[in-house]
C-alpha cells in the first residue's frame, strides 16, 4: 500500500477554479472506520455548494470533497467488524475528508456491499442521490400502492432514482421535465410526464398524494395545489428560500410539508442494492471524468442539465 495519494483539495471558496490535484498522505482508519481505496466517486449539487461557501456545515477549506464512493476496503479500524479488506463497497464520505481522493477513510455504518449486477462507477453514481429519494419517499412518505406520486427534475440525478422507487413500491408516477427527456423517463416506468417548459405542472397534476421537490423556490407553493389533503410535500433541495411560508401554507390546507436531508446508512443502501439486483433500480451517468477535470465536472453539475449524475475516477 502507498504512503502518499493523489486528491482534489481547494484552499478557498470559490468557483470551480478553485479546485486543485494535490498529493498528501493516506489516511488512517479510527475505530469503526474503513480505508476504502476509491475506484469511482459521485458528483452531487451539494458538492458544488459546498465549494463555492453556499453550505459552510463543513468548516473552512482546505478539505477535500466528495459524498459518494465506491471502491474496495484496504484495511479497518478496530471494532470495524462489517467488512474485511478485499470487500467492494459503496456508501458515503464527507469534508474535509471526502470522496474525490485516491484513498478515503470511511465509517463502516455508512457502507454497503456494491450490487453485484453494477460495476464501480454505476455504484458511486448511487449513494447520495438513491439515499435521497428512498428515505424520503419510503421512510417519510410510507409510498404504496396506487397512490399519485408527483417528481420534480424526474431526469436529474434524485428525480431519475425517485421516479423507479416509486413505481417499485407500486405508486403512479408523474414526472416534470424537458420534452427532450422524456423517452428516457418513460424506459424508468414513469406514468405522465409534463414538459415544465411548455406547461404548467399544477394545471395537469391533480390529486397527488407526494410531491417530491429538488428545486424548491416557486414549486413549494405550487406543488401544494398539485396535492390532495393529507398529502406531503418533501423539499429535498437541501439549501435555498426560507420556507416558511410553504409550510404555513401547507398547514393551512392540512397538508404535510417536509424538507428532507439524507442521512448516510449502510442498511438502507443495502435494500436499495436489492432493488438493483431485482431488476428494479439503475442509475444514469451522463459523464466519467478523471480527477483532474474535476472543475470541468462542477461545471456541468452546476448548468442543470445533466441527465443522471457525473463520476469522477482516480
Amino acid at each position: 500500500m502507498p504512503i502518499r495519494m493523489r486528491a482534489v483539495s481547494q484552499r478557498s471558496y470559490g468557483g470551480p477554479e478553485v479546485l486543485e490535484v494535490v498529493e498528501t498522505g493516506l489516511p488512517t482508519p479510527g475505530p469503526g472506520e474503513a480505508l476504502v481505496r476509491v475506484h469511482a466517486a459521485g458528483v452531487n449539487p451539494a458538492d458544488w455548494k459546498i465549494r463555492s461557501g453556499m453550505v459552510r456545515k463543513f468548516g473552512a477549506p482546505p478539505f477535500t470533497l466528495g459524498l459518494d464512493l465506491c471502491g474496495v476496503v484496504e484495511a479497518v479500524g478496530e471494532q470495524a467488524t462489517r467488512f474485511q479488506p478485499g470487500d467492494e463497497v459503496y456508501g458515503c464520505a464527507f469534508p474535509p475528508r471526502g470522496a474525490y481522493a485516491e484513498y478515503v477513510v470511511v465509517p463502516v455504518e455508512a457502507l454497503a456491499a456494491v450490487p453485484a449486477s453494477i460495476d464501480h462507477v454505476h455504484a458511486a453514481a448511487m449513494p447520495v442521490a438513491a439515499l435521497t429519494a428512498w428515505q424520503s419517499l419510503v421512510r417519510v412518505a410510507a409510498v404504496g400502492a396506487g397512490q399519485r406520486v408527483l417528481v420534480h427534475a424526474a431526469a436529474g440525478g434524485i428525480g431519475h432514482l425517485a421516479v423507479q422507487i416509486a413505481k417499485a413500491h407500486g405508486a403512479y408516477v408523474i414526472g416534470t421535465a424537458r420534452e427532450g427527456k422524456h423517452a428516457f423517463l418513460r424506459g424508468l416506468g414513469a406514468d405522465e410526464l409534463v414538459d415544465y417548459a411548455t406547461t404548467d405542472f399544477a394545471a395537469v397534476a391533480r390529486d397527488m398524494d407526494v410531491v417530491l421537490d429538488p428545486i424548491s423556490g416557486d414549486y413549494g407553493p405550487r406543488s401544494l395545489d398539485t396535492l390532495k389533503p393529507g398529502g406531503i410535500l418533501i423539499d429535498v433541495r437541501g439549501t435555498g428560500p426560507d420556507r416558511a411560508v410553504v409550510q404555513e401554507q401547507a398547514e393551512a390546507r392540512g397538508q404535510r410539508f417536509v424538507e428532507f436531508g439524507f442521512s448516510p446508512s449502510g442498511a438502507d443502501l443495502e435494500s436499495i442494492a436489492n432493488l438493483v439486483e431485482h431488476g428494479s433500480l439503475r442509475v444514469a451517468v451522463d459523464q466519467v471524468l478523471s480527477l483532474e477535470d474535476a472543475a470541468k465536472a462542477h461545471e456541468l453539475s452546476e448548468s442543470n442539465h445533466v441527465r443522471g449524475k457525473i463520476v469522477l475516477t482516480p
